[in-house]
């Protein structure tokens, strides 16, 4: 999220989120390697980034103003590509999972994806692309139905921001209400993760944690 574009997320956004956490028992920092539920260790791994570690140029957004890109240091062009992401021992009911990238240090969303098959074992690099094949995309807090990377702005504490990739397993596939005059978004589908999480429908979750500044030095 740079500055120059306006984050019109609802407090309710964030009281959902932290409902939610406390629903599944996801309070506390995010890892590489999270257990939920009673099928053992539900597990989320990157070939393009490791846990706790800055996200690569191809990760990061691509806003270009004056002929340089304003998400990166230096200008440089920035691959607007979302991670690659693969999870192993999921809950053995699962019939579907979705995968929100959250910013929890500007509190705004960068994509949201859900009904990807249960029997996935991941994403390929750049499974964030409008109309994406791999499950149903929601709007994120740029207005796009797509993965939208890193943009922080500069100079504006806290310097690095924390972007945490969270794959949910359901036990059925989700219904997040939508039209053509008002898409779903990544609220409507937090809110509907935490419906079925009241009826015993998400089974687990697993999360990492990418790193990025556009601060020089941080």
């Amino acid at each position: 999220m740079n500055s120059t574009i306006r984050d019109a997320r609802p407090i309710i956004l964030r009281t959902s989120l932290a409902i939610f956490a406390v629903t599944l028992g996801l309070a506390g920092p995010a890892s590489s390697q999270v257990t939920r539920g009673s099928d053992g260790g539900f597990r989320l791994q990157s070939a393009t980034f490791e846990n706790n570690t800055t996200l690569p140029p191809s990760a990061v957004d691509n806003i270009t103003i004056n002929g340089s890109n304003v998400c990166s240091l230096g200008g440089a062009a920035g691959g607007n590509q979302s991670p690659q992401l693969s999870w192993s021992h999921p809950p053995r009911a699962t019939h579907s999972f979705a995968v929100i990238v959250f910013d929890t240090t500007a509190s705004f969303s960068h994509w949201g994806i859900y009904n990807i098959s249960g029997d996935a074992t991941g994403l390929p690099a750049n499974a964030g692309v409008a109309a994406s094949t791999y499950g149903t995309e929601v709007v994120n807090d740029f207005g796009d139905a797509r993965y939208d990377g890193p943009c922080p702005p500069t100079n504006l504490p806290p310097n690095v921001h924390h972007y945490v990739f969270t794959v949910y397993a359901l036990r059925s596939e989700l219904s997040v209400p939508s039209s053509a005059n008002f898409p779903a978004n990544v609220e409507a589908l937090f809110h509907a993760l935490l419906d079925a999480a009241m009826r015993g429908e998400v089974l687990g979750s697993a999360s990492m944690t990418g790193l990025y500044s556009t601060t020089p030095g941080t």
